[in-house]
């Protein structure tokens, strides 16, 4: 067996990493980690479910009023949490 020079954890999970599509599911689910980051504890106590697909975010909500209130403010929201995220992950938000 051949013998390597020892990696680093950060050489290693960039290499893994280097998949495109690992790459983009651990931004996807970055997006979602960072929802309550971006919206602050009382808008995440509203919050039921929140996930990523196809470049859209879905956020459930159980309040109408709120529900109604972030509609005004999605534009913002996928702005700030592309940015939080550092690529663009995410082009538009969908409130249920």
């Amino acid at each position: 067996m051949k013998r390597t020079e020892p990696k680093t954890i950060k050489e290693i999970i960039d290499r893994v990493l280097d998949d495109e599509s690992i790459r983009d599911a651990a931004r996807a689910q970055r997006i979602s980690f960072l929802w309550p980051e971006i919206v602050g504890p009382g808008i995440n106590r509203h919050t039921i479910r929140r996930y990523v697909s196809g470049g859209i975010f879905h956020v459930y909500i159980d309040s109408a009023p709120l529900k109604n209130e972030l509609q005004f403010h999605r534009s913002r929201l996928v702005e700030q949490l592309n940015r939080a995220a550092g690529a663009e992950v995410i082009t538009d938000i969908t409130f249920h």
